[in-house]
């Protein structure tokens, strides 16, 4: 499993489309193998679900979506979590994987 998480100085950003980079974690079972940090392209409707689909992300972890931009990652066979708090990415896929990620509101307002 590969998993996408939208940062802002290091820790997740609660708007995803104005995130300054992508954490890459990949997950083998229930340990994190390897993580990357990468620049993601200009944000414009539908780059960003496309692009993660590329770099091998299965799963975004996010604080805030819009509804368009959940139903895109949805089609690129992406799992959308919304909800999640501020936090270091690691932490994150750690909480997912032991079933004790907070998530709930969407962050986002639109």
């Amino acid at each position: 499993m590969k998993f996408a998480i939208p940062l802002a100085g290091g820790k997740l950003t609660a708007h995803f489309g104005h995130c300054q980079e992508f954490a890459l974690i990949d997950v083998e079972g229930e340990e994190i193998k390897a993580k990357e940090i990468l620049v993601p392209p200009p944000h414009e409707p539908g780059v960003l679900p496309r692009w993660l689909h590329e770099q091998g992300a299965n799963v975004i972890i996010a604080g805030g979506m819009g509804q368009r931009a959940q139903t895109l990652f949805t089609e690129q066979d992406i799992t959308v979590i919304v909800g999640a708090p501020v936090e270091d990415p690691e932490i994150l896929v750690k909480s997912y994987l032991n079933n004790a990620l907070i998530s709930g509101d969407n962050l986002c307002d639109h």
